[in-house]
């Protein structure tokens, strides 16, 4: 049961994946899995099919050397028992104290001829030697250089020799210091222990010969010696080097092999090497034929090769028709489902259909005749309500004479001077500037200045009715303030500073206007004051009433709401929004309890 729970967080894992998944995944699947499975299984039963075939081609050519090994230790044990026919030499040879000195002459004569006769049996031997058992040294050499009894006596293969249970021995490779000139170079040496009538050791008979003669390498198996990495070892029943092909083949020197010591293949297959092994019936000898697996199946490995590049090949094939196929499928989903999310914010555009006329072209085109519909309904709706607003405002501004309104001013601004009231007369010319400002710019152009203009009168009148408690610091280039902008922006924000952030009548409170290009060339204003701030809980409020603007701002509000809320910040934010675009905004930033700072975004104009 427990092993069973994962399943079902896999099936809703899988409900849960998009469509344009599901789709490429099931491609993939059904396309790439099949193509895999079959090609692994062909390849494995390629590489089991070979290795077996190598193993019986190994095994093949291990028996054929243990046959020539056999055939080449028997002929060498036929020469050491010739030795044995002439028993009169063999008792002599055991007893030379015995012996006159025309008798050692005599006999010396005859062992030089018996052992000139065996060297010349074969042509790769290179010394024969016949050592009795009074440490007296007979040997006929093809060569001229002879073999030192003290120096031969020294070496430990040849103490090992003396006690030996076997008659007929090969020995593992030395070297050939023994000899007076000492050259280089290694030698084996078969021989044969000599024995009396009675049993008793009566010598040693010597044969060296060159390690290369006891398995002569031809061309093909050099050929395959580099193609596939074969090489031969025998080795006595003591682990020491008898032969190594890659000595004889030139890859390594016989001193090498000989300072090795002992026989450095493993004794069994391996991940890396294939192993076989055989044995002679004389001699002791063991036969390891080693191969190496890496090269054995380098024809498989670049069929692996071609096979993962077709696989690859194929995959890729198969990932861009699933792609292609999912994506033809899931795009016009995809923009439906886009255009429902604008729907949801008020945007309502149909989506550009360019598809076939199959069931989901079909669902698109009704979906846009619906789109078309709404927004139709929607906009007769604005507009109708727009047109309404636009002819009360009118209205209302026939009603008021600018003209009218200016000369009345005037006359109210003379009434004070003539009763020596000029704070009055003071504050009846900055109402009377900001009129002009708000009602003559009908037709013509309204600038950041503009807008600078009527915030600092706005402020003169608040200085007058507060008894100059406001400083107000302008920190804009004159290039930007030529800029335009929609009109009044500043002040509002400026009398929400006066309203809300002046409390203390004992100080006075600056604010500071200040415009900065961005690295995009747009315009940002900062309106910084330094009065009480926002409390947090009012700010988290004003941000979220501000970042609704978007979402509101082609929402028609009830006149009640407009006169409760007047031109406040997300009355200037959707207008923003309207006017310029999405990307532009008003938003408050955050302070820790000291000022308030109201940023303004609007493009270069």
């Amino acid at each position: 049961m427990e092993n069973t729970k994962w399943l079902p967080k896999v099936a809703m894992f899988i409900r849960n994946m998009k469509l344009h998944n599901k789709l490429m995944v099931g491609y993939l699947l059904a396309g790439v899995f099949p193509v895999v499975l079959v090609s692994a299984i062909i390849y494995q039963q390629w590489v089991t099919g070979l290795e077996d075939s190598s193993q019986e081609f190994a095994a093949l050519y291990t028996s054929q050397i243990e046959v020539s090994l056999n055939n080449f230790t028997k002929e060498y044990d036929k020469i050491t028992k010739s030795v044995l026919m002439d028993n009169d030499i063999i008792f002599k040879f055991s007893d030379e104290r015995k012996l006159t000195m025309d008798e050692l002459i005599i006999q010396q004569v005859t062992v030089q001829r018996l052992l000139m006769r065996v060297a010349l049996l074969k042509p790769e031997i290179v010394n024969v030697m016949l050592i009795s058992r009074e440490n007296s040294i007979y040997q006929y050499s093809n060569t001229t250089s002879t073999a030192n009894l003290s120096a031969l006596g020294a070496k430990e293969w040849y103490k090992r020799l003396q006690s030996s249970d076997n008659t007929f021995f090969i020995t593992a490779l030395h070297d050939r210091t023994y000899y007076e000139d000492r050259g280089t170079g290694a030698l084996v040496t078969i021989g044969r222990v000599l024995l009396n009538y009675d049993g008793t050791y009566a010598g040693l008979l010597l044969i060296d010969i060159d390690p290369y003669t006891l398995l002569p390498l031809d061309n093909d198996f050099l050929k395959a010696q580099d193609k596939y990495g074969i090489s031969v070892n025998i080795s006595d029943r003591l682990g020491g080097i008898v032969y190594h092909s890659d000595a004889a083949s030139g890859r390594l020197s016989w001193k090498k092999i000989m300072e090795s010591g002992k026989d450095y293949t493993s004794d069994s297959s391996t991940d890396d090497q294939i192993v076989l092994t055989g044995e002679t019936e004389l001699g002791n000898l063991i036969i390891k034929t080693e191969i190496s697996r890496a090269k054995l199946l380098m024809k498989i490995s670049k069929m692996k090769g071609v096979s993962i590049l077709v696989i690859v090949i194929a995959s890729l094939i198969m990932v861009m028709i699933s792609i292609t196929l999912s994506y033809t499928i899931t795009k016009p989903i995809k923009a439906l489902r886009r255009s429902m999310k604008q729907a949801e914010t008020g945007e309502y555009k149909p989506i550009n259909n360019k598809q076939s006329y199959d069931e989901i072209g079909c669902l698109v085109n009704s979906y846009n005749k619906m789109i078309t519909t709404i927004r139709t309904l929607i906009e007769e709706v604005y507009i109708a309500e727009i047109k309404r607003r636009n002819a009360k405002f009118i209205a209302l501004q026939n009603q008021i004479n600018p003209h009218m309104l200016y000369n009345t001013l005037d006359s109210i601004r003379m009434k004070a001077l003539v009763n020596e009231d000029e704070e009055t007369a003071d504050m009846i010319i900055i109402l009377g500037r900001m009129f002009r400002l708000a009602l003559g710019k009908k037709g013509k152009r309204h600038s950041i200045k503009d807008e600078l203009e009527y915030t600092v009168n706005y402020l003169k009148l608040q200085n007058i009715r507060f008894d100059d408690k406001f400083s107000l610091d302008i920190r804009i280039p004159e290039e930007m303030q030529r800029c335009s902008i929609i009109p009044i922006i500043f002040q509002p924000i400026v009398e929400n500073s006066v309203n809300y952030g002046f409390q203390d009548y004992s100080r006075m409170m600056n604010v500071v206007i200040e415009g900065l290009w961005t690295e995009e060339g747009w315009i940002l204003i900062r309106i910084s004051d330094d009065g009480l701030g926002i409390p947090i809980e009012k700010y988290k409020e004003l941000s979220r009433i501000l970042e609704d603007a978007d979402l509101d701002k082609y929402k028609l509000e009830s006149e009640n709401v407009l006169e409760e809320k007047g031109l406040g910040l997300k009355n200037i934010a959707e207008r923003i929004k309207i006017h310029y675009g999405e990307r532009y905004h008003l938003k408050i930033l955050p302070s820790d309890g000291k000022g308030t700072t109201v940023e303004i975004l609007i493009p270069k104009v």
